[in-house]
């Protein structure tokens, strides 16, 4: 019963988030300084920027600035950044956009690259190519990813000039045509690739080890035992069972991508909410802060929760206690 299980996981999330962000304004609050520290014209006098502490309601017991805080934000209040004096969903807004497309066409690159290989490589144990990704799936596994998405900008960006090495789209374009569009791809296309390149080791070792396991399995045996053709063992049975665990892991995947791209953000210098998280940290625009790892936990839970749907989609069999 699909529904129930939604609404018992949803409300399952409510103590979830509300643990979540209890700890991330008190950890906030915690850190040295405030959106103030050096934000100041040097003019302005230590008394009159003590008054705006006080407007603010900097010196308010942590726990009234914390409900004061969740009160705004179901009324989609999340506070202003003081880096942009912009409301805080406005200024995430464009960047969110830019991480869920790298995220998409990342992801997109990995099943296309992760989905086959694992199943081929499985398919054909011990074979040159199976023992090549093994190497490759070592290989993406053993290399820092900052390591990747360097050599990757020294050489597609600055040696052969493939592609950008810098921002999300070319200055001068206008908004809506088909130059911006093309533009935005062209900018993604380097730092998806590496990121799906790198993601790709977990979901070709576990095709390929559910299809090794698969061939020696039961089921496989006894319909190979009553005539059925080996092409047709295979489209039918092992890969479509050799899928479940990828289809598992699925809404971790895009949350894990959604949430993970910090470091290729700012080394590709890309304008997502990965490297906004990290300048908003430098300059201690807590309000920002506070909502993106809020956000990140809440596509955290979301992942699990659609990985979980598509589990009882895929197998029915599976139903969630």
């Amino acid at each position: 019963i699909m529904w129930k299980t939604i609404l018992r996981r949803v409300l399952l999330m409510i103590p979830q988030l509300f643990v979540l962000s209890l700890l991330i304004f008190i950890l906030a609050k915690l850190m040295p300084g405030d959106a103030l520290s050096g934000m100041i014209d040097p003019t302005v006098d230590a008394e009159t920027i003590e008054k705006i502490r006080l407007q603010l309601g900097y010196y308010d017991p942590w726990y009234i600035q914390y409900f004061r805080w969740v009160k705004n934000a179901f009324h989609g209040d999340l506070g202003i950044s003081y880096t942009y004096k912009l409301p805080v969903l406005t200024v995430i807004g464009a960047r969110a956009m830019n991480s869920f497309s790298l995220s998409i066409l990342a992801l997109t690159i990995m099943y296309c690259i992760a989905l086959p290989v694992g199943i081929f490589a499985g398919k054909n144990q011990g074979s040159k190519f199976d023992k090549g990704v093994i190497l490759f799936n070592f290989f993406t596994y053993a290399i820092p990813s900052f390591v990747m998405y360097l050599f990757a900008i020294l050489l597609f960006g600055y040696k052969l000039k493939w592609f950008p090495t810098i921002g999300s789209v070319d200055a001068g374009l206008v908004k809506g045509t088909f130059a911006y569009y093309m533009s935005r791809l062209h900018h993604m296309i380097l730092p998806a690739m590496c990121i799906a390149i790198l993601s790709t080791t977990g979901t070709i070792q576990y095709l390929r080890n559910e299809v090794i396991d698969a061939k020696t399995a039961d089921y496989v045996k006894t319909a190979r035992s009553k005539g059925v053709p080996m092409r047709k063992v295979y489209t039918k049975h092992i890969f479509r069972n050799s899928l479940l665990p990828i289809a598992a892991f699925f809404g971790f995947q895009i949350s894990g991508l959604l949430g993970g791209s910090v470091i290729a953000e700012t080394i590709f210098n890309y304008q997502g909410m990965g490297k906004f998280f990290i300048e908003s940290i430098l300059t201690r625009d807590y309000s920002v802060v506070t909502t993106l790892i809020l956000l990140y936990g809440l596509l955290f839970l979301l992942g699990s929760l659609l990985s979980d749907i598509t589990m009882a989609i895929v197998d029915p069999r599976i139903r969630i206690e």
